[in-house]
């Protein structure tokens, strides 16, 4: 089943430059050994809005497939957020295949309102980054 291998076979910093470029050009370990407090440096690619952000991973389990992590700093945070969260679990399916879970969290400076549409903008990946993954597990 493909859920089951995703942990092994799944090396997300060194995978996602390689098969997605123009989104993520690097990701870079700051602090850490690449579990719980590990702070990254990622890098966009040339298809990306913004160059750069730091997060910290905040959980991981592999055993349940879940991952916590949160945005420190970048343009991603538009000057208006302290940060934003993402929990993200796999789910597998009755098929044999995953399904990917993500809730987002923004944590908005004091005083701070940011409307619906902006929310949905920062979420919405441009067309060219859209792609499926097939992997053989």
């Amino acid at each position: 089943m493909i859920w089951r291998s995703l942990p092994q076979s799944l090396d997300a910093d060194n995978l996602i430059p390689k098969i997605m470029p123009q989104a993520i050009k690097s990701v870079e370990i700051l602090e850490g050994d690449g579990g719980v407090e590990t702070v990254k440096l990622i890098t966009f690619g040339e298809g990306s809005q913004f160059m750069s952000m730091k997060h910290r991973v905040d959980g991981l389990d592999k055993e349940n497939f879940t991952h916590s992590y949160r945005i420190v700093e970048g343009e991603a945070l538009m000057g208006v957020l302290e940060s934003i969260t993402y929990h993200i679990k796999i789910v597998p399916t009755a098929d044999g295949g995953c399904i990917c879970e993500n809730r987002s969290i923004y944590n908005t400076k004091e005083d701070v309102e940011i409307s619906e549409d902006k929310i949905k903008a920062g979420k919405a990946p441009p067309p060219s980054q859209s792609r499926r993954l097939k992997l053989n597990g």
